[in-house]
């Protein structure tokens, strides 16, 4: 019995050498695994805000380049347009 007993006692201190040198390797790996993620996370968080503030500019210039006044003021100055009086304008219907 107490053969048994010792056996036992041996199993778990080897078995204890080896698994805490196995754990805190893995616990190591772990947290260098979390450390390139959480850098990895912060990269991409910062990426979307430059992406926002650069959709947010895009989204101003579209506003200001697709203006009324603007495209009035292109067809008038740089094409020679100008509005159409209502006596210029002819109507045709198609029957």
């Amino acid at each position: 019995m107490k053969i048994k007993h010792e056996t036992k006692l041996r199993f778990v201190a080897y078995s204890s050498v080896v698994l805490i040198p196995l754990l805190l390797a893995f616990d190591a790996f772990q947290a260098h695994r979390y450390a390139r993620l959480k850098n990895e996370l912060a990269k991409l968080e910062a990426k979307q805000v430059e992406v926002v503030e650069q959709n947010r500019k895009l989204i101003s210039d579209i506003s200001l380049l697709s203006s009324s006044d603007r495209i009035e003021k292109i067809a008038e100055e740089e094409l020679g347009m100008h509005k159409a009086k209502s006596e210029d304008i002819v109507r045709v219907e198609i029957k």
